[in-house]
């Protein structure tokens, strides 16, 4: 095999890596992952743990893909999508649909086998309610934000049912916890995004209602994600230390969005998703320190 035949593998391999969104698929498994320890009583059974990510990064891959290939229209007329593999064409539509759904499967198959089927169960909401309601309400409405939301709040569930069995209050708080997170995240990517967005006949909330509504509902969401992310304390989930780290990092979001909300710049905007970007991190980690105390 030559070198330019390596090189066109080497590409064609990146091109199939890079329809997963890779970066979105690791944020993803550390949600997996900490929903695993922290439904967890007892040593932690490792073997489950790396089933319960193999599974995942597999149904997350799939699903990212599939949603690449239903957005490769949309994807063409937006800037920061347009080189992406299936509208620059370097990859056939056929072939990005058979490797996105053989991933999403496998990964639904993989953890009926190896884990649990509620956790299956989820992973199969997740990669359908992306896919096939969020997915094509991005150009119908504004509440796609909303629905867009719950696909990506549900595998840290999916991490608890893996080591607990069951789906319990607790679970649900952080599903709570990491809806509410996103809406401040992706609302100022939108706002950030918007003349993209606009371009691409997308019906953001930047789009459709303005800079006014969109952060508002940012502040409105950041507000209400204080309480809540103080509940695993409440229940026991995690002690003292996370409580009032999980305050600190809840007052700076809220600072960060009030601040995006009066000012309305790219710049303000960009310091409330990096803020966003930063948040859900540090408050894992904190519950996962916490609950080894």
């Amino acid at each position: 095999m030559g070198p330019s035949q390596v090189a066109l593998r080497y590409g064609r391999a990146a091109d199939f890596l890079e329809l997963t969104k890779p970066n979105i698929v690791g944020m993803i498994l550390v949600t997996v992952a900490a929903g695993f320890y922290l439904g967890t009583s007892g040593p932690i059974d490792l073997t489950l743990l790396l089933h319960t990510l193999a599974g995942s990064a597999m149904v997350a891959a799939g699903s990212n893909a599939l949603n690449q290939v239903l957005e490769r229209r949309i994807d063409a007329r937006m800037h920061r999508t347009r080189n992406r593999p299936l509208p620059a064409g370097r990859l056939a539509v056929s072939h990005a649909t058979a490797f996105a759904w053989t991933l999403g499967l496998a990964g639904v198959a993989y953890l009926v086998m190896f884990t649990n089927p509620v956790v299956a169960l989820l992973a199969a909401a997740t990669l359908g309610s992306y896919v096939f309601v969020y997915t094509p309400l991005k150009r119908k409405t504004s509440l796609c934000t909303l629905v867009g939301a719950v696909p990506g709040a549900l595998p840290i569930v999916g991490g608890w049912a893996a080591s607990a069995g069951t789906v319990g209050l607790e679970a649900w708080v952080l599903f709570v916890l990491l809806y509410l997170w996103q809406m401040p995240h992706f609302l100022a990517l939108a706002w950030i995004c918007r003349d993209d967005y606009e371009r691409a006949g997308l019906r953001m909330l930047s789009v459709t209602a303005g800079d006014d509504a969109t952060f508002r509902q940012a502040l409105l969401y950041s507000v209400a994600l204080l309480p809540v992310s103080l509940m695993p304390s409440v229940l026991g989930t995690t002690g003292p230390v996370y409580f009032f780290g999980a305050l600190a990092c809840s007052l700076w979001l809220i600072w960060a969005t009030a601040t995006a909300a009066r000012r309305r710049t790219k710049p303000s905007a960009r310091r409330l998703f990096l803020v966003t970007v930063m948040y859900l991190p540090v408050v894992l980690i904190l519950m996962t320190v916490d609950k080894g105390i």
